[in-house]
């Protein structure tokens, strides 16, 4: 099997198999239809992000470092960058949005659009490139 398609055939076995389809399965039908249009749109961000439970939510991992997580709350849903720091550096596109320094609330029927969840990504690609900060 050529090696694009054979990672195309094994991120599919792991989609089949993740553990994010058992967290899902839980999930209010109202907040679980926006929590899988958030997965498809991250999914197609980082395709070769492997899907985890990260803090007890479901997250997307590339290259060892979690990049992005959500999940369902009381009321509505929660996008996490994992990183105290990302929220904060996109908080003029952000205004529209309520949240704490750590995760950024979504009502269901809105859901985030694509282009704010890349931008969330690639910001928090572009903090793990940095490190750690002293």
């Amino acid at each position: 099997m050529a090696r694009t398609a054979r990672r195309r055939h094994d991120a599919a076995v792991t989609r089949a198999r993740s553990p994010i389809d058992a967290y899902l399965a839980t999930v209010p039908e109202d907040r679980r239809a926006a929590l899988q249009r958030l997965r498809r749109t991250l999914r197609s961000i980082v395709p070769d992000a492997e899907e985890c439970i990260s803090y007890g939510i479901p997250a997307f991992r590339l290259d060892g470092e979690v990049v992005a997580g959500f999940a369902a709350t009381r009321k509505g849903c929660s996008y996490f960058p994992f990183s105290g720091s990302t929220l904060g550096t996109l908080a003029a596109a952000l205004r529209a949005y309520g949240g704490t320094r750590s995760s950024l609330h979504f009502a269901p029927g809105d859901g985030l659009p694509a282009a704010l969840v890349r931008k969330l990504v690639r910001a928090r690609r572009a903090e793990i490139r940095r490190g750690p900060r002293p």
